[in-house]
């Protein structure tokens, strides 16, 4: 192998493995009481989610997995003073997405919002 062959390889083998770290954060430990919301929607709908920009270094995050046979991210964007994320619906159930606005990717909560969306 060339040297110039070594050093490709090492750096695709160093930014894949940079990648994967990147991609699995801890999950998100208990979450402090919060808004819940109900929302009613139909199969093949998207439903949007806005939660309100944070100072500090806190982001809002996924907080709990949830059936994506039921609904799937879309989309996600800054608008305004919010992130808003659009989930696309596919069958008909109840499925609940949880947030949680950590610092980075740590564990500890310090805000929760939940969404309960019952699509007919």
């Amino acid at each position: 192998m060339t040297r110039t062959a070594a050093i490709i390889a090492a750096t695709l083998v160093g930014a894949s493995v940079a990648a994967g770290a990147r991609a699995s954060a801890p999950p998100v430990g208990p979450l402090p009481a919060g808004p819940h919301t109900i929302v009613t929607t139909k199969v093949g709908e998207l439903v949007a989610v806005a939660l309100p920009h944070r100072s500090g270094g806190r982001a809002w995050r996924i907080a709990r997995a949830f059936d994506s046979h039921l609904v799937t991210e879309a989309s996600e964007a800054d608008v305004g003073s919010n992130v808003v994320l659009v989930f696309k619906t596919h069958r008909a159930g109840t499925v609940t997405l949880s947030f949680a606005l950590t610092r980075g990717e740590a564990a500890k909560a310090y805000e929760a919002k939940t969404f309960e969306v019952h699509i007919r």
